[in-house]
Formats: structure tokens, C-alpha cells, sequence
């Protein structure tokens, strides 16, 4: 396989980009979910006495002290739920509209942005509902002690539309955020990946450098978001106006920016994590085995790169075949008698054994 083709497979197998996107997804949200669920409680307006924290590693420590070791990992299994279709639907989108795109315009950075807008729209719409639930469960002594639980009691006292009152704000923070995070991406890979080679050190590193741009840029809406699914639903106090009025009135200009390293390093290890997961499984499913094995292959091999003379090594010629005679098959008794009956002869002609062994020492 050439890797400059690598980023032009086929983009026909949808279900490839479905399944490695949820994969990636999954893997992204749960190895980061503690420290998702630290930046969710520093971003609390309100904390109670108990929950007034001053860093990363003090809101960790008292988490687990407070409220249990599996404190920081409460509501995972909501976000496993809603993580596997929706980065599904997101990864398999901004593949195809991102492809259709840069076959008809020059504009590279322009198809990256505007398939990354759509494809969040469709993620946030199946992942929603699974960020409310997770906030709720997040926050410090959080009543409820399972995700059914949570979503059956919201449902009741709140209705449906408590699933998506953040949807808004939601698209108007995913929205830039991930133009920012594909653009990013893309130009990271220009720089660290100009072979378009499937290089998972570079996925890493752009993966990372984008999310945490990106999260840093939209950390204020981020806070109004977390604000909007964590507090009651009460009349007149919905909508994103309100979340940014409320956020000022209550922290002022440095509200806007509650948890901004805790989010930033939730997003670099998180995007690192999902683009390197992602990348890896598309590799993996779209290439065809011959090609896996290609860094086996002599010319990629590390002797080749210290003496590339070899290069230049004519092949050895291949040796004839040895011809081989078939003997014909002997018993023990067969041989016993040729032997007998030669004796037989020679005693016949008059020379006995003795003579023949001098006459053989003798010639």
C-alpha cells in the first residue's frame, strides 16, 4: 500500500467509520471520566462549604473522601450509552461531508470547519440527554445513585425538555469547538504527518495540541452549559441568555473560566486518546492485510536504513536441482543372500576368501 494514499481509502464503507468512531468515543470519555467529573464540580457557581475547591488534585482527593472511592467514575455507564452512537454518527458524517467537500473546492480548512459543524449537530443530538444525566450525577452529594434512576426522576418532575434545555448552548459552544478541533487536527497533521502516513505519535501530538486550543477557547461556554444542566428547571430562566447573565451575576468575568484547566486537561488526553483510537481502527479496517505487513518488508526495515548498499546486491542465483538416483529397494535377506551366493561362486572358481582380501591390500 502506498501511504500517501493513506488518508484517501475508500470512504464508501460507512459501517468502518461507525465502528471506529464509537470505539474511539467510548475509550475517550472513559479513561478521562474522573477528571471530567473534577471539572464538572469546579465549575459549580454554588458549592456548598464542602465543595468550595481550589485545584485539580484538592477536588480529586476531597471527592474520594467526602463521597467514596467510585465517586469520580459515577454516571460512566451514561456516557458509555451515549458516547458509542454518538461519535458513531459524528466520525461517520464529517468523513463523508469532509471527503465531498475537498473534491469540490480547493479550500481545504473550510471543508474541515464546515464538516465538523454538521457532524456536531448529530452528535449532540444523541449525546445530550447522556451530558445531563452524567452533570447530575457529577455534582458534590448528588442525590441520585444510579443513571435510571437520574433520567426516571428528571423525566417526571421535569419532563423531556429538560434532556435538551442545554442543546442550544450546547451546539453554540460544540459548534466552534470542533471547527476549531478538526481545523487544528488537519493543520497539526500538515506539519507532523505530511506523508499522510498512519503514524500514531502524530496522531497523538494533534489530537492533543487541538483539543486543548479548543477547549481553552470555549471554556466560557462550557460553564454556562454546565450551569444549565445542573440547576432546577424553573420558569423564565432558560436558554443561553440567561445561563451567561447568571454565570456574571454570580462570579463575574473570571466565572466564565471556573475549570479551565481541568478542562483543558481532560480534552488534551481525551482527543489525543479518541483521534489516536480512531485513526488506529480505520487503519486497521480499511487496509488489506498485505499492507499491515508492510513495515516487514526489507526496504522499511532498520538494516536497510544503516546500509542501504544492500540495495544494490544482486539476488544470489538459485542452485540447480540435485538429480538423485532412486535405488531400488533391498531386503536384509536379499543382501544376505547376493552375499552367500557370491562366496558360493568364488569357492566354485578355486579362490578362497583369504586370497581375494591379500589381493585387495596388494592392489
Amino acid at each position: 500500500m502506498d501511504f500517501d494514499d493513506y488518508e484517501k481509502l475508500p470512504t464508501s464503507n460507512v459501517t468502518t467509520y461507525m465502528t471506529a468512531g464509537a470505539v474511539a468515543g467510548v475509550m475517550e470519555h472513559c479513561v478521562m471520566y474522573p477528571l471530567d467529573s473534577v471539572k464538572t464540580q469546579m465549575q459549580n457557581l454554588s458549592p456548598s462549604s464542602n465543595a468550595a475547591y481550589r485545584g485539580i488534585g484538592e477536588t480529586l482527593v476531597r471527592m474520594v473522601k467526602q463521597e467514596g472511592v467510585f465517586r469520580p467514575v459515577r454516571g460512566m455507564s451514561a456516557v458509555v450509552v451515549g458516547a458509542a452512537p454518538a461519535h458513531a454518527l459524528y466520525f461517520a458524517c464529517y468523513e463523508q461531508i469532509k471527503d465531498f467537500i475537498t473534491q469540490t473546492t480547493k479550500f481545504t480548512n473550510v471543508a474541515y470547519g464546515v464538516a465538523g459543524c454538521a457532524s456536531t449537530v448529530l452528535h449532540d443530538l444523541v449525546m445530550n440527554p447522556a451530558e445531563v444525566v452524567k452533570q447530575r450525577m457529577q455534582m458534590y452529594n448528588s442525590p441520585y445513585k444510579a443513571v435510571l434512576e437520574c433520567m426516571v426522576k428528571i423525566y417526571r418532575t421535569e419532563g423531556v425538555r429538560a434532556f435538551y434545555r442545554s442543546y442550544t448552548t450546547q451546539l453554540t459552544m460544540n459548534v466552534p469547538f470542533q471547527s476549531i478541533h478538526f481545523m487544528m487536527y488537519e493543520s497539526m497533521q500538515n506539519l507532523t504527518n505530511p506523508d499522510n502516513q498512519y503514524n500514531p505519535a502524530a496522531h497523538m501530538v494533534s489530537g492533543a495540541c487541538a483539543g486543548a486550543v479548543a477547549a481553552a477557547v470555549t471554556t466560557p461556554l462550557d460553564v454556562c452549559k454546565t450551569f444549565l444542566n445542573t440547576q432546577p428547571l424553573l420558569v423564565g430562566q432558560t436558554g443561553l441568555v440567561h445561563a451567561v447573565r447568571t454565570v456574571y451575576k454570580l462570579g463575574g468575568a473570571r466565572g466564565y473560566f471556573r475549570g479551565v484547566q481541568a478542562r483543558v486537561l481532560f480534552q488534551m488526553p481525551a482527543t489525543a486518546i479518541c483521534w489516536s483510537v480512531y485513526e488506529l481502527f480505520k487503519y486497521l479496517l480499511l487496509a488489506k492485510p498485505a499492507d499491515i505487513d508492510l513495515d516487514l518488508r526489507l526496504e522499511d526495515s532498520a538494516e536497510l536504513k544503516l546500509f542501504p548498499e544492500i540495495k544494490s546486491v544482486a539476488p544470489m542465483p538459485s542452485a540447480a536441482p540435485i538429480k538423485t538416483i532412486e535405488m531400488p529397494s533391498v531386503s536384509g535377506a536379499s543382501i544376505y543372500g547376493a552375499l552367500s551366493l557370491n562366496t558360493m561362486h568364488n569357492s566354485d572358481n578355486g579362490v578362497s576368501q583369504t586370497g581375494l582380501l591379500r589381493d585387495m591390500r596388494h592392489s
